[in-house]
């Protein structure tokens, strides 16, 4: 519970209430902020009061009053708690800055924007690679490279099997097909359904570098990579990489040599049977539940990858039919094993494992016979079993929704869609009837890996509204958001470092952090378990005092501290579900706009229009001829000009020209500061002093010149991070940035800057190419140009502007004003 990074939700380092180590009331809120357009609830806790009658949202810096509220009924005690009550602001849409206030509670400062979701499933992702095993771009090193040996299989065991890479499965090194193809499903699922939400900063091995393709669809890949080592040809099948012979301690992954056969670790073979090696053995009955995972994810994959990579893709179809195949053959689940302890993955169900698969495979090869194999399954399994229950067994019910049902629905019409999509109801009714009794919303039991139930019933909400368009349990949906990002009785977010600056796991029981003493960032940890089951763990040991002992109870706890493994470990699986939730989120809240790193990069792309946007600093040749190629073509322009710019006075005509106009003038920083380093993008330049005290003497310029109104801020240099992007949005601002991959930007370089120097030509033949090669072209583009350039560049590509816009308009192009296309 460090807060060592700045960010927009902690202005006041959480504010009056926080300040006060005796406060007996508190404010729960989502700290990552609130969509304008979406559910807004805090909830209010007391161990003395009685319930506030009303509240007022106020704005953060000055205090004013915005909203007055009426408090919901009290719903008694829950948790450490004496009396509750919801604090419903939904119909308050106004973006910015803001606090709660009820009785004497004062809640942490919080943001309403359409972009508090942009960026965080990407964020998620640091984790995801962290998690690699084999070559680790985190630590720029490999690990457990001689990966393995057979079990249980057809071929004598201890033979030697490639099956090096996949995911470490939490903070220890197992690895289990059961979840990583469960995670590399979710991950090409949130690529599918929202890839304007994903950047490209990762190369396929996880290090830092563009590669023209989504992370996101990088790390599916190497999730795909891995299970097709695990199902390697027809009939051969495994299950798992090494056992609990693992928990030797914390140690940053490297070699092992645990198993008895050098640093080679044991490879479980899928035979349908019972397994253990040791005193514990499983109770696996048949091989479909893991076949069933491994089919969907790669009939996902080849429809994914198919036009980029045939080959490849043409392997995953096979694997998936021969996976397909085996599942039938041999019905039931396969469990992990375990050799030193009880604790295993002890999954009970698999038809829903199989629905999906028969409906990843028609969707795939269009054959009426996996539809009708995907429903008779459907009818195995209506309703996920704990699904309103108050516990169930570690794993029990897994991947704790029937992804099968949303993937049935999709591609069905008439009585069999409202059919999948009524079980789908059902069983948020049945969670229904335990949360509503609840302040918080809360009808998942605290089961070991509460969090990931959490995030699976919150997708499961998600899916039946946008299948059925039903918003009767939106605000419950949004409640199991709310929790996992401090909504909570404890007011922490359960994903590392996500926001940063907020309340956080900064210990999480990971060797990364307790051996490492690195970040464990974009991991979902395990979440709260009920007190009960806690106290009957083994080998459980706080390293340090409770921060949140104030906050335990009879109920649930939760701490924030590496000797908890089963509250505070990041995993895996859970983690990649929540990347599909997130990725869902900033998606409604960015509409058709994409962003990067807080900064809205591109309109709407189905849309066929475009802005033009200029820069300016210290040079300024091309205005005449920018403003008069722009007054001929009758096109409208966006201008972003540092305070330098604004204050010198060979460029006061030019200014007032562009004003009348009716181009848009904004700020570009007042200094032309480089705010972030160039490689280490994470690595700020500036302080936040130093960034407020730039842009403000920047708009102070533009005020001195008769601009006013200017809410879009494009960074000097064209480059920010999350950091900037949030400082940004403090003052009222909102960050925008030109679209890349045209290359138009590289109109400022000259001949003596070698092979970054780019010709006008060049340029203007690489802005038609992306418009010609790539899908939406040029569409909801922000296309920069610089109004001026360094003496050294004779070949200004302003002169080819008139040029550009005729071709541009030819193919159906409109030119429109910023706002337009950023509305």
């Amino acid at each position: 519970m460090k807060y060592t990074r700045p960010f927009v939700l902690y202005l006041l380092c959480w504010l009056l209430s926080f300040s006060n180590s005796h406060a007996q009331s508190w404010i729960r809120i989502n700290q990552l902020g609130y969509l304008p357009g979406g559910i807004k609830v805090a909830v209010w806790g007391t161990k003395a009061e009685q319930a506030p009658p009303q509240f007022q949202l106020k704005e953060a810096t000055t205090h004013k009053i915005v909203f007055t509220g009426k408090a919901s009924k009290p719903f008694g005690a829950y948790g450490p708690f004496s009396q509750t009550c919801r604090l419903d602001f939904s119909s308050f849409k106004g973006p910015g800055i803001y606090y709660l206030e009820a009785g004497t509670a004062v809640s942490p400062v919080f943001r309403i924007a359409d972009n508090v979701y942009a960026g965080t499933a990407d964020f998620l992702l640091r984790y995801m690679r962290q998690q690699r095993s084999g070559f680790n771009p985190f630590l720029k090193d490999s690990c457990h490279t001689h990966d393995g040996y057979t079990m249980y299989g057809p071929m004598p065991d201890s033979t030697h099997i490639d099956v090096v890479g996949g995911w470490h499965d939490a903070s220890d090194y197992l690895q289990y097909v059961t979840t990583s193809a469960n995670a590399t499903y979710h991950l090409l699922m949130a690529y599918r359904d929202f890839p304007q939400i994903f950047g490209d900063r990762y190369a396929a091995n996880g290090l830092p570098g563009i590669n023209h393709v989504k992370d996101v669809l990088d790390e599916a890949r190497w999730g795909l990579d891995w299970l097709l080592k695990m199902h390697p040809q027809e009939n051969y099948m495994f299950n798992q990489v090494a056992d609990d012979r693992d928990h030797h301690g914390m140690r940053l992954p490297a070699e092992d040599n645990f198993y008895g056969k050098g640093f080679e670790r044991p490879v479980y073979f899928c035979s349908g049977r019972p397994q253990g090696l040791g005193k514990y053995k499983n109770k696996a009955t048949g091989v479909a539940s893991t076949a069933g995972k491994f089919s969907s994810a790669f009939s996902l994959g080849y429809d994914l990858l198919k036009d980029a990579d045939p080959a490849y893709a043409q392997l995953l179809k096979t694997r998936a039919l021969s996976a397909w195949q085996m599942g039938q053959r041999q019905p039931g689940v396969c469990q992990t094993a375990s050799v030193l302890s009880p604790y295993i993955y002890a999954e009970d169900n698999w038809t829903d494992d199989m629905e999906l698969a028969a409906a990843a495979l028609y969707h795939m090869t269009r054959d009426t016979a996996y539809q009708r194999a995907a429903w008779d399954y459907a009818q195995q399994e209506k309703v996920t079993p704990w699904l309103g229950a108050d516990t169930a067994n570690h794993y029990q019910w897994y991947p704790f929704i029937n992804l099968g049902h949303y993937a049935l629905a999709i591609h069905s019409k008439g009585t069999t869609r409202q059919q999948l999509i009524g079980y789908y109801k059902t069983g948020i009714e049945s969670v229904w009837k335990r949360a509503r009794q609840n302040a918080f919303y809360r009808g998942i039991p605290f089961i070991w890996c509460s969090n990931n139930l959490t995030t699976a019933f919150a997708i499961q909400c998600y899916w039946y509204r946008r299948l059925s368009g039903d918003v009767a349990f939106s605000a419950l949906e949004q409640a199991n958001t709310d929790w996992l990002l401090g909504c909570n009785p404890w007011g922490t977010s359960m994903i590392g470092g996500l926001p940063a600056g907020g309340d956080t796991p900064e210990d999480p029981h990971s060797s990364f952090s307790v051996v490492g003493h690195y970040r464990v960032d974009g991991g979902l940890v395990d979440g709260p378990v009920y007190t009960n089951i806690y106290k009957n763990l083994i080998g459980i040991k706080l390293s340090k005092p409770d921060e949140y002992a104030a906050f335990q109870s009879n109920l649930a706890v939760y701490h924030d501290d590496d000797g908890d493994y089963s509250t505070n470990e990041p995993t895996m699986d859970g983690t990649a579900s929540l990347v599909y939730l997130l990725a869902a989120k900033a998606s409604e809240g960015a509409g058709k706009r994409q962003y990067d790193h807080g900064g809205i990069i591109r309109g709407d792309s189905s849309r066929k229009q475009l802005a033009l946007v200029f820069t300016g600093d210290e040079f300024a040749d091309g205005g005449t001829a920018i403003r008069n190629t722009l007054r001929q073509q009758k096109v409208p322009g966006a201008f972003f000009f540092t305070g330098k710019f604004y204050r010198n006075p060979s460029t006061q005509t030019l200014i007032q020209q562009l004003k009348a106009d009716g181009h848009y003038l904004g700020g570009h920083g007042d200094q032309h500061l480089l705010y972030c380093d160039w490689q280490q993008r994470d690595s700020l330049l500036v302080t936040k002093t130093q960034f407020r005290d730039d842009l403000s003497a920047n708009y102070t310029a533009m005020k001195n010149v008769g601009i006013t109104n200017a809410p879009w801020f494009l960074p000097a240099f064209e480059w920010y991070n999350d950091s900037i992007a949030a400082w940004t949005s403090e003052v009222g601002l909102q960050l925008v940035n030109f679209t890349p991959g045209t290359g138009s930007n590289a109109d400022y370089t000259y001949p003596e800057m070698g092979k970054k120097y780019r010709s006008s030509e060049a340029i203007y033949r690489s802005v038609l190419q992306y418009e010609s090669s790539r899908p939406g072209g040029l569409n909801g583009f922000l296309l920069l140009l610089h109004i001026g350039t360094d003496p050294r560049r004779s070949d200004k590509f302003y002169n080819k502007l008139p040029a550009l816009i005729v071709a541009l308009k030819s193919k159906g192009y409109h030119f429109a004003t910023l706002a337009e296309v950023l509305q």
